[in-house]
């Protein structure tokens, strides 16, 4: 017991010391005024001034929570190799690239470069959104209030000037443009993106002196602006999570940020987790007037993330511990997507010293995830496509089979997660010891699931798509695989595959 104890402590104590040294690398990266240079790979932040007009709006943040496979990120210490695991999982934006200097009062603005993803974080302080020269509808209505409204009313078209940036005192000349078309070319490349909205946003950010620059409203804290396209799909959400929480790793905030989004989107279920996940949620378009921040930051698209990425490109990387690339780093292995999940985990106040090692003591859970009809965003039948025809019947076997089974005592949980809160649903993989279920987006949940935890998918022949198994990987979480001729699944096959994964968990 004492050595257990011991083992704990100096545990507690490692990651305590991990997290002091974020907070540490962020308050020295942050004391110093950025050089004027165009391009540096020295990290410094500008100081702050006092507000120009109304006093300054103050909201609470959120602390990081201290996550057991955190590692620090770091722009300039040991920088990742191009191409290697930690650059492509987010800790690779390290080439800064400054585009406005602070001085005489002025804001700053400035870029972080990822060679490997091809996209760029930037941020910049004393920033201005006139949301009146955004068009796009409001956002965060119902969805039953503007069914049939087209996906194009709810993405974003900027006009010159619909963000600003403080150009400083005795500053009155004509407006400037910030970036041209060759910077934007070449760090905010538009890929196969065809509405590249955080480039036409950067676009069309110009910089105005101090007597233009007024304000109705000003925001103190640390502020991400993310803009979202297939914002009701798991999946791609997914990787709008996990961008803007790259996002507040690279540019080392001290608490979570707050967010706006930039979308004219309805509300969506999905919502639940990014309310978990950052200090506050507003609508740009919510706002009356002009609002300044401090300090914004611009969150990537998610299509620019590995997790997207990865389906079409060869990112070989393979899931292992902190605790391990610590003591022993290795560009080919990766820990961020389980530093990720724990966010998650954590976000939603859910246990992170959960250990599975084993018989448990109340069985194994086994999670089948369903796919279920429901209207997800406005134009939306409802209808979701079938990627198993006789799931209800496979189901239904399982579960004859598992309370039946000899071995060990098998919960088999029904995932109806159209039925569920985020939380519930998060909860519902971090207790599974095995995850089943048919190729969709559901399974991207996987992220939060627990080491040790084996996945199933079975997978119709018109689905075959490496998502989840790439996921599983770069998890370091054991993958098996049915392969279906069609849509339909023989439910011996898959009894059979799921009893050999319970034998090889002891069961």
């Amino acid at each position: 017991m004492n050595r257990r104890n011991s083992l704990l402590l100096k545990t507690l104590l490692f990651l305590f010391a991990l997290n002091s040294l974020s907070l540490c690398l962020y308050f020295t990266h942050h004391s110093t005024k950025p050089s004027s240079s165009s391009s540096s790979d020295s990290s410094s932040h500008p100081k702050t001034h006092t507000s120009l007009t109304l006093s300054p709006q103050t909201h609470s943040s959120k602390p990081w929570p201290i996550l057991p496979s955190y590692l620090p990120w770091s722009q300039t210490t040991s920088p990742a190799p191009p191409r290697s695991c930690e650059a492509y999982f987010g800790n690779g934006f390290t080439r800064r690239h400054d585009l406005l200097a602070t001085g005489s009062g002025g804001g700053w603005f400035r870029c972080w470069h990822s060679e490997t993803l091809r996209s760029s974080v930037c941020e910049g302080g004393r920033v201005r959104m006139v949301a009146e020269r955004i068009q796009m509808a409001k956002g965060g209505e119902a969805l039953m209030e503007v069914i049939g409204r087209k996906e194009d009313e709810e993405l974003p078209s900027f006009q010159n000037g619909a963000f600003e940036v403080h150009g400083g005192e005795g500053n009155e000349e004509e407006e400037k443009v910030l970036v041209d078309r060759e910077f934007l070319d070449r760090y905010l490349p538009r890929g196969e993106v065809t509405r590249h909205t955080m480039r036409d946003l950067i676009s069309k950010i110009r910089i105005v002196g101090g007597k233009g620059f007024h304000c109705d409203e000003w925001i103190e804290e640390p502020t991400l602006l993310v803009t979202r396209f297939e914002y009701a799909n798991l999946f791609h959400t997914v990787t709008d999570w996990y961008s803007a929480y790259v996002s507040s790793r690279v540019t080392g905030l001290p608490s979570r940020p707050h967010l706006i989004f930039v979308d004219g989107h309805c509300t969506a279920p999905l919502e639940e987790t990014w309310k978990a996940l950052f200090s506050s949620l507003r609508y740009a378009k919510n706002f009356s007037g002009t609002v300044c921040f401090r300090h914004a930051i611009l969150s990537p698209l998610g299509y620019e993330t590995a997790l997207f990425k990865g389906l079409t490109e060869d990112i070989n990387c393979d899931g292992t511990s902190a605790q391990e690339l610590w003591q022993k780093p290795d560009n080919s292995k990766t820990a961020r997507l389980s530093e990720f999940g724990e966010m998650i985990r954590a976000a939603f106040g859910l246990p992170l010293n959960t250990h599975r090692a084993g018989k448990p003591l109340f069985g194994h859970n086994v999670l089948f995830v369903r796919r279920e009809d429901y209207l997800a965003h406005p134009r939306h039948g409802g209808k979701v496509e079938s990627r198993l025809s006789n799931e209800q019947e496979v189901f239904d076997s399982l579960k004859s089979w598992a309370s039946n089974y000899k071995g060990c005592k098998i919960n088999l949980v029904n995932g109806l997660f159209a039925h569920m809160s985020m939380k519930e649903q998060v909860r519902a993989i971090q207790d599974a010891s095995v995850i089943v279920g048919a190729h969709g987006a559901g399974l991207t949940h996987i992220v939060s699931a627990l080491p040790k935890t084996v996945i199933l998918e079975i997978i119709s022949s018109q689905f075959r798509r490496p998502h989840f198994a790439y996921i599983a990987r770069w998890k370091g979480l054991e993958y098996h695989a049915i392969n279906l001729p069609g849509s339909h699944a023989d439910t011996g096959t898959v009894i059979n595959e799921l009893a050999s994964i319970m034998k090889s968990l002891g069961c």
